[in-house]
């Protein structure tokens, strides 16, 4: 049995052996340049690939929650058809499913008892006008008061809809930025005069602009009371209903429990499909997901690619490194070295070869995604845990490709390696 002295003088050795022929493969590569580059160039178009692929993904992600999939603080939605990506599906729903009635909204607002708040809200296209300026396609949007607390909009001078404003019907608005920029570029708009599709409405506040999303504005839009949005475009639509839950742990059950009362106006049975849609920050995000997912799996081809290529050429250069260093190996083994020595050495150089490669490649990406999420509206955010996953699988390709050369020069005869000649 190995003593404890001499198992750590094992192990001082062993690790000052594996340094020893990394340092080899780096000065290697320092004096072939070229063909170290050229060698490389598979692993690094695959790894910068891979990461400028989860740097998208990653950044859409992150813009989608922020931007579309943000409902608000705990908050979810009741509307006639919920999520639908098919088609098909949505000319179903919207067939078979009945409106959501200022009715529903009261039997929620009264029968619940998990929410904090419930809110309603109905929308539509319209034009605007002021100071001899005119917009079209402004998103009008009948509110009741209660969605200021669970909306991404924030007040940014005078104040939101009130109780008030509804009980009144009053014919009061709320600004987004984008529209106070365009109808009034150099005055305050409160307390001023807005037509909204012929009607005159009173600005009574600006909300605080929030940017774009897939460049669509966010911020091009009028809010008025929903009872006085319903007397000037009819009661005959289908609203929104916004549920606040509590807090995250009660958003489930709060959802739960808006879905058993909803079918129970509607006389649904157990074996019935829901006639109405719920839209939570969740779901939109599962289905984001699945998208991006499949951009996602269609560039692990390509990726996957790269990389046999890359291992390919780097597997080339190490048998072509056997060959060369064929009597080094000879005088190696004559001196005592052993087939695990030769064999760890060639593993450690093309390891540290496909590393480099891989550390290149993640520089380079890294690079192009600052320039794009700098110049372009794509969003880019590139993952500790992707630059971490792409080295190691650099140097994996190194590993699996470096087996058969290094195998190879372990296995060569000492004497007849002595003999070779280049």
């Amino acid at each position: 049995m190995d003593s404890p002295l001499r198992k750590q003088v094992l192990r001082r050795s062993h690790g000052h052996f594996v340094r020893e022929a990394a340092l080899i493969a780096l000065q290697t590569m320092r004096a072939h340049k070229l063909r170290s580059f050229l060698t490389l160039l598979g692993i690094i178009l695959s790894v910068s690939t891979l990461i400028l692929v989860i740097a998208l993904i990653s950044g859409m992600n992150l813009y989608f929650a922020q931007r579309v999939a943000n409902l608000g603080s705990n908050v979810f939605l009741i509307n006639k058809i919920g999520i639908v990506t098919d088609w098909q599906d949505q000319i179903n729903a919207l067939r078979r499913n009945r409106d959501i009635t200022w009715e529903d909204f009261e039997a929620l607002r009264d029968g619940l008892k998990m929410p904090k708040q419930v809110g309603v809200e109905v929308r539509t296209l319209g034009k605007v006008r002021a100071e001899h300026r005119e917009l079209e396609d402004v998103g009008i949007r009948g509110v009741t008061a209660n969605i200021a607390d669970m909306d991404i909009q924030e007040i940014a001078s005078g104040r939101y809809i009130s109780d008030g404003d509804n009980q009144h019907r009053a014919m009061v608005a709320v600004l987004g930025a984008d529209v106070v920029k365009k109808l009034y570029p150099d005055r305050d708009p409160l307390g001023k005069t807005v037509s909204i599709d012929g009607q005159e409405f009173t600005v009574v506040g600006v909300c605080k602009p929030v940017g774009t999303v897939f460049g669509q504005s966010q911020d091009n839009f009028a809010y008025v009371p929903v009872r006085t949005w319903l007397k000037v475009y009819g009661a005959r639509k289908s609203l929104s209903i916004n549920v606040q839950a509590r807090g995250p742990e009660y958003l489930e059950r709060t959802r739960e429990e808006a879905r058993v009362l909803m079918r129970a106006r509607r006389h649904l049975s157990p074996s019935d499909k829901d006639n109405f849609g719920i839209v939570a920050s969740d779901s939109l995000m599962s289905l984001w997901k699945n998208l991006t997912g499949t951009l996602a799996s269609g560039m692990v081809a390509l990726v996957s690619i790269f990389l046999i290529i890359g291992g390919v050429v780097i597997m080339n250069v190490m048998l072509a490194a056997v060959t060369e260093r064929t009597r080094e190996i000879g005088i190696r083994k004559s001196l005592g070295a052993k087939r695990r020595d030769i064999l760890m050495q060639f593993l450690v150089e093309s390891t540290v070869m496909s590393a480099v490669g891989g550390a290149i490649g993640v520089v380079i990406a890294w690079m192009l995604a600052v320039v794009v999420r700098n110049a372009t509206p794509v969003p880019m955010a590139v993952p500790i845990v992707a630059v971490l996953i792409a080295i190691a699988i650099s140097s994996a390709v190194g590993v699996f490709f470096g087996v058969y050369p290094a195998r190879k020069a372990a296995r060569l005869d000492p004497i007849e390696a002595l003999r070779f000649e280049a």
